[in-house]
């Protein structure tokens, strides 16, 4: 069944093995594509994800996030918030994806600019040039092992290796302490069985049809309860209304 939920790390997240199905505007021959954008719809996206969960043998458990909207500004908001909590390559390539497209009709709509301009500065990198680099890193490094270090040098270096190892675990976990604080609100849908009967059940009661623009990502694997781990709905309700 599908249902609107709020997605957030678990606090004991498990090692993920499982097989992953995104679904786009811009995957080829899925999205419409336009002179004023690419559009997918919730059903059309789910058309293209049940024909891959049927063709899994035996029984798997598959997990669905989602995310429609009826204007593309909506739409980056709410990939935005899901990368934020899950940035799962695939979601942060569409999120890319999806911001290019409006920078695009931006520019569109801009006067050229008038002469000649330099292109933005990046940085300036060959093969011999980084050869070189490094051979002059290498140096440096050998010259700086080969100077003779005392015991109190030697301390005062590993009271300071132990200091900025204490701050990066000190780090770490208010890095994840504020990752099991942070929530995305997005459609789900969850099923444990045979390929066929969980296909069937997941293009029923399609959240937000009149929708077109729409991203989901499927998960397919013996065992997603850590990825089910990360669906909280306390204040559950059938269809809610965003």
């Amino acid at each position: 069944m599908w249902r609107a939920a709020d997605l957030r790390f678990p606090a004991d997240m498990a090692a993920i093995h499982c097989s992953v199905v995104p679904v786009h505007p811009w995957v080829y021959g899925v999205g419409q594509k336009t002179a004023t954008g690419s559009y997918l719809s919730p059903a059309n996206a789910l058309a293209y994800l049940a024909p891959h969960v049927q063709a899994a043998q035996g029984e798997n458990q598959v997990v669905v996030m989602m995310v429609c909207a009826a204007a593309h500004t909506d739409f980056m908001q709410r990939l935005a918030a899901l990368t934020a909590v899950f940035p799962l390559p695939d979601l942060t390539q569409v999120a890319r994806m999806a911001q290019a497209a409006a920078e695009l009709e931006t520019v569109k709509m801009q006067l050229p600019a008038k002469g000649q301009a330099l292109p933005a500065a990046i940085p300036l990198s060959v093969a011999t040039n980084r050869q070189a680099i490094n051979a002059q890193r290498i140096a440096v490094a050998q010259a700086q092992a080969a100077v003779f270090s005392s015991v109190d040098a030697i301390k005062s270096q590993l009271a300071s290796f132990a200091a900025e190892r204490g701050n990066l675990l000190e780090k770490i976990s208010l890095g994840l302490n504020a990752l099991q604080q942070a929530s995305a609100r997005a459609w789900v849908f969850s099923a444990k069985g045979q390929g066929s009967v969980i296909a069937a059940e997941m293009v029923k009661d399609i959240p937000q049809p009149s929708t077109v623009y729409t991203a989901a990502v499927m998960f397919v694997g013996k065992s997603l309860n850590a990825l089910e781990g990360m669906i909280h709905e306390p204040d559950y309700y059938a269809r809610p209304r965003w």
